[in-house]
């Protein structure tokens, strides 16, 4: 199950620098998670200072 990041997103890109398989993007207004690359491993969410990213 991959993570998604939720509208809480500040777009600061601490979760992308942290993605092991850089699945992470800067999209439209906050940072995005393509769950096809998405390994599940939650390294994301642990770098997050508003805890936007969480598993789906």
């Amino acid at each position: 199950m991959a993570y998604a990041i939720s509208d809480e997103c500040i777009s600061c890109g601490a979760c992308a620098a942290e993605c092991p398989v850089e699945a992470i993007s800067e999209g439209d207004g906050k940072y995005v998670i393509d769950p096809e690359k998405c390994i599940d491993c939650g390294a994301c969410a642990g770098t997050c200072p508003v805890d936007a990213p969480s598993a789906q």
